[in-house]
């Protein structure tokens, strides 16, 4: 299986500090609890889902994927006891995530992400 790496993760539970890359194996088998993936023109479909496939089969709880172009945004959450995964899509708007307890919200296009206090996150460069 080829390497995959996120764009962004969160991975609570491990010591903090630089790496070059997360090899799960190396971090006591623990899965990124939460990925994020914003697609851009060059992913496919196909790609896309193999990238789902992948964290569903090595532990990842919340995986969300958003395309900035065409402003789809969608996710999914593992349910702990039954292992299975629920789909969020904007119809569940507003939504906040069960473990880092953000919530994410649509706005004319743009998807929002907004800290437990309701204030937004801020921009790279701001």
């Amino acid at each position: 299986m080829p390497a995959q790496a996120p764009d962004v993760m969160v991975v609570l539970g491990r010591p903090y500090g630089d790496r070059g890359s997360y090899k799960q194996w190396e971090e006591a088998d623990i899965a990124p609890q939460v990925v994020f993936e914003i697609l851009s023109p060059s992913n496919s479909a196909r790609e896309t889902l193999a990238k789902q496939a992948f964290y569903r089969q090595y532990g990842v709880l919340e995986m969300f994927f958003y395309d900035p172009d065409s402003h789809d945004f969608w996710g999914y959450v593992r349910d702990r006891q039954t292992q299975g995964f629920s789909l969020i899509t904007p119809l569940n708007f507003p939504w906040v995530s069960p473990i880092l307890n953000i919530r994410f919200e649509l706005f004319e296009n743009d998807l929002m992400v907004l800290h437990p206090n309701g204030e937004r996150f801020k921009e790279p460069g701001d």
